[in-house]
C-alpha cells in the first residue's frame, strides 16, 4: 500500500472522532461516547455536514500497572477474545475512575495514577488571517499505559485544506459496511521502531511502510515474510499489538514522518498500548497478554541434522554411523518429503519400501541415540490417502480456486489445507494422523507450511480473511498440543516456518528457505532479531542456508559460509542443518574437522543455552537478542542488525565474508574475549578486527558464571547435571581451556536408552 492510508475513493467517507464528554465507568472500564463525523475528497478531506453524526463507544481497559486496552466497535460484534490471547497469563484488569480538571478529563487507576488524558479544551490561536476557515476541533487523546510514558494520538497530523498524513481514530465505510479502521501515534523526529514480526529489513524499522499479510518468504531478501506478528517496539517506549488477525498496514514515520499509524481491514479496532520503562519489560508485557513460551527438552539443543531428502531407513542409518564413526555428535536426524510412499505427498504413513519396520527402525535410532523428526504440510494432495476422507467429511475448505503451489516443488495438485477452525478436522488432525506417528516413534513433527490459504473460499469457523493469519497458530497449537499429550510439559516440541502472534507458545520455529549466500545469512540474523522482539523466544535457521544458487538444487554452499553459518548455529537457541543439497559435514572434507570442533563446543554450551532459554522463557525475552536489549539508551544498538546478544551473557559478532573482517561495537559495560581472555571495556567500536575461519568474535559479559559441559558426548543423553561446572568470566579467565581439552578428546562409548 503506497498512498496514504486516509485515501477516500468515491463513494465513500472517511468517519474521523470529535471531542466527547460524555463518559462513564461499567464494571471498572471507561466507556466513552465519541460523535464520528462524516468525510470525503481528494486530496483534502472536508466534512460532509449534511451526513449526521454517529455515535460510537471506545472502551478503555487498564490489564495491570503497564497495559492499557483501547477498543473500538463501530458495528458492535469486534472478537474480543481469540486463540492470539491466553487468558491464562493475562495481568488482572485495574477499575478505572474518572476525574474531569477544567478543559481535561482523566482516567485514573486504583493508585490514582493517570492513565489516559482528554482535552476538550479549544484550539489556542491568535487570530490574524481569515485566508483558511478555522481549524476543526478533534479528538485528543494521550495515553499512559504505564503512568509514566506519554503516548498522544495524532490528532492533527494534516495540512490546509484538510490534507491528512494521519488520523487518530477512524474507519473507512463505503456501501453500508465498514472496510477498514485506522489508528494514528505521535512520532518524534528520533523514534525508533523494530519488531512486526520475521522482517528482513534493517533494525530501525523507522520510515517503513509494512504489510503484515503471512506469505511463503521464498527465500529471505524480500518483503515477503512467514511470520507476521501484529506488534511493533518504539524507543518512546512502549509496545503496540493490534488484537486481528486480518491484513493489516502499518506505516512507522514513513506515509507520515509525524505518525505511527495502521489501517486494519477489519470492521473494529482492539489495540493493547505495552508500558513498563524498558524494551525488556515491554516484551514481558506482551507476552503475558498472548502466552509465554514454554521449556524444551535437553535433546532439543543439540544437533539436528537433515537434508531434502533421506528417502530410506538405509539411507538414515548410514548418515548416522558415519556420523558417529566420525565422532561428529547428533542427537537428531530428520525426515524431510521422502519418508512416503511418494516423495512430497503427504499422507502420514511411512513407505513401506524404503521404511518397512518404522516403529522398529526408529526404537533402534533411539538406542544409537538419535531422535526422528518428520516432515508434514497441511496441504492435502489429489493423491494423498486421506484426501477422499477429508474431503467427505468437510475437513478442507469449499475452494473456488487452485492453490498456489510457492515452495513446494513438487507441483502436485492440492485439494486444499487442512481447515483448522473446524473443530472436527482438529480431533481428526491430531488423533488420526499426528498421533499414531508419535507412537510408533517420532519425537517431533516439522509442521511446514501454513501461511498461504485459499482466499476464495469458505471455511468452517472463520471468514478467509480472518483465518490467513491465523492459520498457523490454529495449525501449530493442533500439533504441539498433540505432541504434549504424548511427552508431557517441557518435553514438547514442533518445528515451525509460519507465525502470527501467540504461535511463541508452540515452538520452535524456523527462519525459511534462506539463500545459500552472505546475503542470506544476513538477512537471516536479522529476521531472527525482530522475531525475538516480537514475544519470540526460541528460533532457528537452516545452516548453512536452504537453496543453491544460481542451481537451486545442485549449487552448493561454499565451505567459508558452511563454517561461518555454523558458527553462527551454535550461537542460536536451536541449530539444524537442512537444504536441497547435503548438509553432513564429511562432505565437506577441508573443514569436517573444524566442524567436529564447532558441534562439540556446542554441546559444551548445552547447559548454558538452556539455563539462558529457561529464564528467557519466562521472561519473555528471546535466547537471540538484538543489541537493544543490552543497551536501550545507545541508540547505536537500534542500528545494529548484524550482531547480537546471546542470553545475557555473549556478545556475537558472525563473519559474513570470505575475508574473516568486520568491526564489532560493544554495549556499555565489561567484556572479556571468549577465546583469549582479552579485557575491553564496552560503548566503543572494535574496527577491522580479522578471523580465521576456526573463530568468530565472540565476547561474554565480566562476572558471567557459564555453566559448562566439561566432557566429550556423542548427543545428549550423555550429559549428566552432576557433571556440569560454572566458569566465572573474571581476571583470572584465560579463555576457554575446556573447550580446548573438548577438541581433542574422545566421546565416553555412549549408553543410550529407548525413553524419549
Amino acid at each position: 500500500m503506497n498512498h496514504s492510508f486516509t485515501h477516500v475513493p468515491a463513494g465513500a467517507v472517511l468517519r474521523l472522532p470529535l471531542p466527547t464528554s460524555d463518559m462513564e465507568i461499567v464494571n471498572g472500564e471507561a466507556r466513552l461516547t465519541i460523535p464520528f463525523a462524516a468525510y470525503a475528497g481528494q486530496p483534502g478531506l472536508i466534512r460532509q455536514t449534511s451526513t449526521p453524526l454517529v455515535h460510537h463507544i471506545l472502551r478503555v481497559r487498564a490489564y495491570g500497572d503497564h497495559i492499557l486496552r483501547i477498543s473500538f466497535d463501530p458495528v458492535d460484534h469486534a472478537e474480543l477474545e481469540s486463540e492470539m490471547l491466553n487468558p491464562e497469563t493475562m495481568p488482572k484488569p485495574q477499575a478505572l475512575s474518572i476525574r474531569q480538571t477544567g478543559d481535561q478529563i482523566e482516567l485514573r487507576d486504583p493508585s490514582k495514577r493517570v492513565r489516559a488524558r482528554f482535552n476538550l479544551a479549544s484550539i489556542p490561536t491568535r487570530q490574524w488571517s481569515d485566508l483558511l476557515p478555522p481549524g476543526e476541533k478533534l479528538f485528543e487523546a494521550e495515553w499512559f499505559p504505564d503512568a509514566v510514558t506519554k503516548v498522544p494520538m495524532a490528532s492533527y497530523d494534516r495540512f490546509a485544506h484538510g490534507i491528512t498524513d494521519s488520523v487518530a481514530l477512524g474507519y473507512l465505510e463505503q456501501n453500508g459496511r465498514i472496510e477498514h479502521t485506522l489508528f494514528s501515534f505521535q512520532a518524534s523526529s528520533d523514534e525508533r521502531f523494530a519488531g512486526t514480526g520475521e522482517r528482513f529489513a534493517k533494525m530501525d524499522l523507522s520510515g517503513k511502510t509494512i504489510t503484515l499479510e503471512n506469505d511463503d518468504g521464498l527465500g529471505v531478501n524480500s518483503r515477503r515474510t512467514y511470520k507476521n506478528i501484529p506488534f511493533f517496539l518504539s524507543s518512546r517506549p512502549y509496545g503496540l499489538f493490534v488484537h486481528s488477525s486480518n491484513r493489516i498496514h502499518l506505516s512507522l514515520a514513513d506515509l507520515s514522518t509525524r505518525a505511527a499509524q495502521g489501517l486494519v481491514e477489519d470492521d473494529s479496532l482492539d489495540l493493547f498500548l505495552c508500558g513498563g520503562g524498558s524494551s525488556a519489560s515491554i516484551l514481558h508485557n506482551y507476552v503475558s497478554l498472548t502466552g509465554l513460551a514454554p521449556d524444551l527438552p535437553t535433546w532439543s539443543y543439540g544437533i539436528w541434522m537433515s537434508r531434502m531428502t533421506y528417502y530410506s531407513a538405509e539411507e538414515v542409518q548410514q548418515v548416522a554411523q558415519r556420523l558417529r564413526d566420525e565422532d561428529y555428535p547428533c542427537d537428531v536426524l530428520h525426515l524431510d518429503t521422502g519418508w512416503f510412499p511418494t516423495d512430497w505427498v503427504c499422507d502420514w504413513q511411512f513407505s513401506p519400501e524404503s521404511f518397512p519396520e518404522p516403529a522398529s527402525w526408529m526404537a533402534g535410532m533411539r538406542q544409537q541415540g538419535f531422535r526422528i523428526t518428520l516432515w508434514q504440510t497441511p496441504d492435502i494432495s489429489e493423491q494423498s490417502r486421506v484426501s477422499e476422507h477429508a474431503q467427505f467429511m468437510g475437513y478442507l475448505p469449499r475452494v473456488k480456486e487452485k492453490q498456489d503451489a510457492g515452495s513446494d516443488f513438487s507441483r502436485q495438485g492440492i485439494l486444499g489445507p487442512i481447515d483448522f477452525s473446524h473443530p472436527g478436522a482438529v480431533q481428526w488432525y491430531q488423533n488420526d494422523l499426528i498421533l499414531p506417528l508419535l507412537k510408533l516413534g517420532a519425537s517431533a513433527i516439522k509442521t511446514d507450511f501454513g501461511e498461504n490459504i485459499p482466499m476464495q473460499a469458505e471455511y468452517h469457523g472463520l471468514t478467509a480473511n480472518k483465518l490467513r493469519n491465523r492459520y498457523a497458530l490454529l495449525y501449530q497449537k493442533s500439533a504441539f498440543e498433540c505432541t504434549r499429550s504424548v511427552f508431557g510439559e517441557g518435553q514438547s516440541l514442533i518445528w515451525a516456518r509460519a507465525a502470527w502472534a501467540g504461535c511463541q507458545r508452540y515452538p520452535v520455529h524456523w527462519g525459511g528457505d534462506a539463500e545459500c549466500s552472505w546475503e542470506g545469512m544476513a538477512a537471516t540474523i536479522r529476521g531472527g532479531l525482530h522475531l525475538g522482539l516480537s514475544g519470540f523466544t526460541y528460533w532457528s535457521h537452516d545452516v548453512p542456508g536452504f537453496h543453491g544458487t544460481p542451481d537451486f538444487m545442485n549449487s552448493w554452499p561454499s565451505d567459508n559460509l558452511y563454517m561461518r553459518w555454523t558458527q553462527l548455529a551454535v550461537f542460536s537457541s536451536h541449530i539444524r542443518y537442512h537444504g536441497c543439497s547435503p548438509r553432513e559435514p564429511y562432505e565437506y572434507p577441508a573443514i569436517a574437522n573444524r566442524i567436529r570442533t564447532w558441534w562439540k563446543l556446542r554441546y559444551a554450551l548445552i547447559p548454558y543455552i538452556m539455563e539462558q532459554a529457561n529464564l528467557s522463557a519466562s521472561a519473555g525475552l528471546p535466547v537471540f537478542r538484538a543489541l537493544i536489549l543490552a543497551d536501550e539508551p545507545d541508540t547505536s544498538c537500534w542500528h545494529i542488525d548484524d550482531q547480537y546478544l546471546f542470553g545475557n551473557d555473549f556478545i556475537v559478532a558472525p563473519i559474513m565474508n570470505d575475508e574473516g573482517l568486520r568491526d564489532v561495537y560493544l554495549p556499555a559495560g565489561s567484556w572479556i574475549d571468549f577465546w583469549t581472555g582479552e579485557h575491553i571495556t564496552g560503548g566503543q567500536w572494535l574496527r577491522k578486527l580479522h578471523h580465521d575461519l576456526s573463530h568468530l568474535p565472540v565476547f561474554v559479559r565480566e562476572g558471567a558464571s557459564l555453566p559448562i559441559y566439561p566432557e566429550p558426548v556423542s548427543c545428549s543423553d550423555d550429559m549428566h547435571p552432576s557433571k556440569i561446572i560454572q566458569i566465572t568470566v573474571n581476571e583470572g579467565f584465560g579463555g576457554l581451556p575446556v573447550c580446548r581439552e573438548l577438541w581433542n578428546a574422545q566421546p565416553s562409548p555412549p549408553q543410550h536408552s529407548n525413553a524419549h
